[in-house]
């Protein structure tokens, strides 16, 4: 069996990737293949590197997500804004992003894994697989320059570009490299909301072109007989978009532990024989409008920190609509168990009294019920994080712990709550409305 691990782009919140590769590694998934498009470069340049998926999502936590914009040359935005060759450039992502994942372009050039990295040649109106034995930091950037933010890369006869445009995953590379089983790991969006504005008309213009030209791709694969099998992950609804990454209303440890949850919900029920490799295999789910917050709580077990670190999703009660239930990602931090272990499966049990959040994590290869049981105050109405309390947690093994949500901790919780599903202002702010009248306890116990 030869497989190729397929990485398409999705900007800055291909963070999500890393919980992907983290938990394909713990399933014991070996690829002989890899390759990235847009802003799947990165992840393929940090799996080429040899990272393993720890690191990774360390890196991806300490990345300053700013340097990502870097700005032009003054005399550039001089011209006017009919002649100003883009928003930015990419020394930002070449002299600070990409050294800052660890990306190390001597390792991949080196690897033993072979790597492709997709770059569109303008001049030919091509996307060009380009081999991970010619590639360098800049090639890697231009592949994630997108027009109108970034400029093209211009070397030699050529213009250098990002790919998304053409293709946004290249199937059709990974067959022509032998493939006999392809996973796609997916996070551009394919939900059928369509937004007003600019920024998401663009959007759902990149999402119309990527998801056009996969389709395209495998229908062409199916008439030449060739056959793979496909896997697709994904997540259940579309990512936060860039901005939102940029503004702080989304985190990268959130992103990583997102894609480890929508890695294990595909892998817990995989077929041997992959998905239907039709235009529903990258379909989302549009999401309920609601809310996401982060809770940090920290105590000690077996003489050692541990810090369990969530983010809920709390969907907001919707008249004559079906709930489907709260979720929770993240992570436990807690060196006994080797460092930093990512939850799967996570919910919310509401009752009048308080929340449990419920999840699993994988320790040494076996499962472990993860359970924290929080208080809620007694107070009717906007209740959110008056009370700070202990939080009981017990893990599968016999480990427990008190933990405290402190008041800093608290604090930033409360900082944190951000609507998801909403669109507008005036969206958004009803559905914080919502939440201030309802209160946390209302909310959950709706459900």
């Amino acid at each position: 069996m030869r497989r190729s691990l397929v990485l398409a782009g999705g900007g800055m919140r291909v963070a999500w990737q890393t919980g992907v590769v983290r938990a394909l590694r713990e399933y014991g998934v070996v690829f002989d293949h890899v390759d990235g498009t847009s802003g799947g470069i990165m992840t393929t340049g940090m799996v080429l590197s040899g990272q393993d998926p720890a690191e990774m999502g360390r890196r991806w936590s300490a990345l300053r997500v700013r340097d990502f914009s870097s700005l032009l040359p003054l005399t550039d935005y001089l011209q006017g804004p009919w002649a100003v060759p883009a928003v930015g450039d990419a020394e930002g992502i070449v002299r600070k992003v990409l050294p800052a994942l660890g990306i190390d372009v001597e390792a991949v050039r080196s690897s033993a894994v072979a790597g492709t990295f997709n770059v569109a040649d303008f001049v030919t109106k091509t996307c060009v697989a380009v081999p991970h034995t010619d590639i360098d930091l800049e090639l890697m950037a231009a592949g994630m320059s997108l027009p109108l933010f970034v400029p093209p890369l211009r070397r030699g006869p050529r213009v250098w570009t990002d790919a998304v445009w053409i293709k946004d995953a290249n199937v059709g590379e990974a067959l022509r490299r032998g493939a006999d089983e392809v996973w796609l790991v997916w996070c551009i969006g394919n939900a059928p909301y369509w937004g007003d504005g600019p920024l998401e008309q663009y959007v759902h213009m990149i999402e119309m072109s990527a998801n056009g030209a996969l389709f395209a791709e495998l229908a062409a694969a199916e008439a030449a007989e060739r056959p793979f099998v496909l896997h697709v992950i994904k997540p259940r609804y579309p990512l936060p978009l860039d901005p939102e990454f940029l503004a702080g209303r989304i985190s990268a440890d959130t992103l990583v532990a997102m894609g480890y949850r929508d890695a294990w919900d595909y892998l817990g029920s995989a077929a041997p024989s992959g998905v239907p490799k039709d235009s529903a295999c990258t379909a989302m789910q549009d999401p309920p409008r609601g809310v996401r917050f982060r809770e940090r709580m920290r105590g000690e077990a077996d003489g050692a920190e541990l810090v369990l670190d969530v983010t809920v999703e709390l969907p907001l009660p919707a008249d004559g609509t079906p709930s489907p239930g709260a979720r929770l990602v993240g992570h436990v931090d807690h060196e006994p168990w080797g460092g930093r272990v990512l939850l799967a499966d996570g919910r919310v049990e509401a009752d009048v009294a308080g929340l449990t959040y419920v999840a699993r994590a994988k320790l040494d290869g076996t499962w472990r019920e993860v359970r924290a049981r929080r208080d809620l105050a007694d107070a009717p109405g906007p209740d959110l994080w008056s009370d700070v309390r202990g939080v009981a947690f017990r893990a599968g093994g016999g480990c427990s712990a008190e933990l405290q949500l402190g008041l800093r901790d608290a604090a930033r919780a409360l900082a944190s709550v951000e609507p998801y599903g909403a669109h507008g202002f005036h969206d958004r702010t009803e559905a914080l409305t919502e939440l201030a009248r309802v209160g946390l306890r209302g909310a959950v116990t709706r459900h």
